[in-house]
């Protein structure tokens, strides 16, 4: 767990770290679209933030070949250098579009060949635990087509959702963080190597989103860009082929015992089929309502709207931070709920609990209007729109104050004003003496330098 957490905190620094460069050189490049009709934002900001995230993986994976436990993950599997490789090929073919907005159909073409880069390096599904039927072995043909339309589709979905600061990141961050649970549990629990791979792509995949967010949350100083959207899409479908289709699940001997014991014990070999699903299930729900929105519309499926999900959420009234911890609270309740089903899939508390904190859910959709409060000893760490009204009503009333006082000096000040015009005025109209040398000389520019012009 040191290494993993190790990689993790390392791969987290370099992206931290080289996001400020990377902003300057977006700002320098002209990396930096103008506003468009269903962006939210209201400035223009920077992109190719993916490129500070892809550095974030190269050190986490080199530092992970030099750590002890982890190198026995490069050493017997190939899948690490099949992800770089895909990884940078879909990196860089985001980096050409964050500059020169290629067309959408050239991007899905180089997703299906950086799918296919890493299915002919070894990262591929080769038989699926299917329910009643038990494990049944793939062809090639089979294995590639379901790893690349797995890969595609997650990173279209990820692409879809990154429509608010910090929201595709912040997701992204919480199925990786319950992946890497399950597929920890996997490793160390049953002693399956072939688990390591995922659990150290789900560790860096985290990294990543988390050295990245604190520059992306609201306002947002740079954007990760389809550079890094689809990065972190591809890494996150990576790690779910490696668990689905490399570890067998005969070698976790789940087969003794009654029937029923067969089948609750068997629920975390059917997670694999389930656990890419709800890691995207909001984006892969955002991904198809779209598809059908566009079309039912007579449009492209790849022509961009406002009728997202996070869209939705700001129309109803959400404030932008509200409707992006809105999204994180169902990705979490999804992600975390599939993994505590999968630990105790007998027990009706998960069941009872995931349905009460769904109805939580929902009741904060339909309180866009309520502000919460933090307690008093919290009001420190938290914005303050989130603090007590106590001090919201008492900056209120010094805010009052102040202007109350100003408007009571502004009589005052046209009082004297008014005075100081009346007393020219009567200095100009004075009559001038008869008969004394140069008094009218003196008397006319002496008045035109003390007297004040009014306009």
């Amino acid at each position: 767990m040191r290494e993993y957490l190790l990689t993790l905190c390392i791969t987290a620094a370099v992206t931290y770290l080289l996001t400020g460069p990377v902003r300057k050189f977006a700002i320098v490049a002209g990396a930096m679209p103008q506003i468009r009709a269903r962006d939210v934002h209201r400035e223009p900001t920077p992109r190719l933030g993916g490129i500070a995230m892809f550095f974030g993986l190269c050190a986490g994976l080199l530092v992970a070949d030099h750590l002890t436990n982890l190198n026995e993950v490069f050493e017997k599997s190939n899948e690490p250098r099949a992800l770089l490789s895909g990884a940078a090929l879909i990196w860089l073919i985001g980096v050409l579009d964050d500059k020169f907005e290629i067309d959408a159909l050239i991007k899905l073409g180089a997703q299906m060949i950086a799918a296919g880069v890493m299915v002919m390096q070894g990262l591929t599904i080769l038989w699926l635990p299917i329910p009643t039927v038990g494990t049944v072995a793939l062809t090639q043909w089979q294995g590639t087509l379901l790893t690349v339309a797995l890969v595609v589709i997650t990173i279209n979905a990820v692409n879809f959702v990154d429509g608010l600061d910090g929201l595709a990141a912040g997701m992204v961050c919480i199925a990786a963080a319950a992946f890497f649970m399950y597929a920890y549990r996997i490793w160390y629990s049953y002693g399956i190597e072939a688990a390591a791979p995922a659990t150290l792509f789900a560790a860096i995949l985290m990294g990543m989103c988390l050295g990245f967010l604190p520059h992306n949350m609201h306002p947002a100083r740079i954007f990760m860009g389809d550079s890094g959207s689809m990065l972190i899409g591809l890494v996150l479908a990576a790690g779910a082929i490696s668990v689905t289709g490399q570890v067998d699940p005969d070698v976790m001997k789940l087969f003794s015992g009654s029937e029923r014991n067969a089948v609750h014990q068997m629920v975390p070999v059917y997670i694999p089929l389930l656990m890419p699903l709800t890691i995207i299930a909001i984006p892969a729900a955002d991904l198809i309502l779209a598809i059908v929105r566009r079309t039912w519309r007579g449009k492209s499926p790849f022509a961009a709207d406002r009728g997202h999900l996070h869209h939705r959420l700001l129309e109803i009234g959400h404030s932008h931070s509200r409707a992006v911890l809105i999204m994180y609270f169902w990705s979490a309740l999804i992600g975390f709920g599939a993994l505590a089903y999968s630990v105790n899939s007998a027990s009706m508390w998960i069941v009872l609990g995931v349905v009460f904190l769904s109805a939580i859910g929902l009741a904060l959709l339909l309180l866009p209007r309520f502000t919460p409060r933090a307690p008093r000893w919290a009001e420190a760490f938290v914005p303050p729109r989130y603090r007590r009204r106590r001090a919201a009503v008492a900056a209120a009333q010094e805010q009052s104050a102040v202007a109350s006082a100003a408007v009571a000096e502004e009589p005052e000040k046209e009082e004297k004003e008014e005075k100081e015009d009346e007393r020219e005025e009567q200095e100009q109209q004075t009559p001038v003496g008869v008969g004394v040398a140069r008094v009218n000389g003196a008397t006319a520019i002496g008045g035109r330098r003390s007297s004040k012009v009014r306009i």
